[in-house]
């Protein structure tokens, strides 16, 4: 058995597996077709606003709502080559999200860097929730 890592570790290793974007990254991904997907839970949604077109699903239901074979999929999940970009609120739980997305066959997901509020702080679209 290896020895235990901590969370920090497991974050490095885990965002060696694929690029992440930054917030004009992903605001320009959402509209060459990428799907955003926020996973904040619903108190930070009701605080700080909704991305306009972002997909909420909540971090527990992530990858039924996006395996593209599985029986609760939504209907975006078209495929395991959709491009995903994946928001909490600072860009940490979404890097462990993606790489549960990776593992899944989903090869282009990715996390927003920063997460929410970078997005927020980049000046892009937020509408009350």
């Amino acid at each position: 058995m290896s020895a235990p890592i901590g969370i920090d570790e497991l974050l490095e290793r885990v965002r060696t597996g694929y690029t992440r974007v930054d917030a004009s990254e992903a605001y320009a991904a959402s509209r060459g077709g990428a799907v955003l997907v926020d996973i904040r839970y619903q108190a930070l949604r009701e605080r700080d606003g909704l991305i306009p077109g972002a997909l909420v699903v909540e971090r527990n239901e992530l990858e039924w709502r996006l395996d593209p074979h599985g029986s609760h999929r939504l209907p975006e999940a078209t495929s395991h080559d959709l491009q995903v970009v994946v928001i909490c609120n600072e860009g940490y739980a979404s890097s462990l999200a993606a790489a549960s997305l990776h593992a899944l066959g989903l090869h282009r997901a990715t996390d927003l860097t920063g997460g929410f509020q970078a997005w927020k702080s980049a000046g892009l679209p937020v509408t009350p929730a």
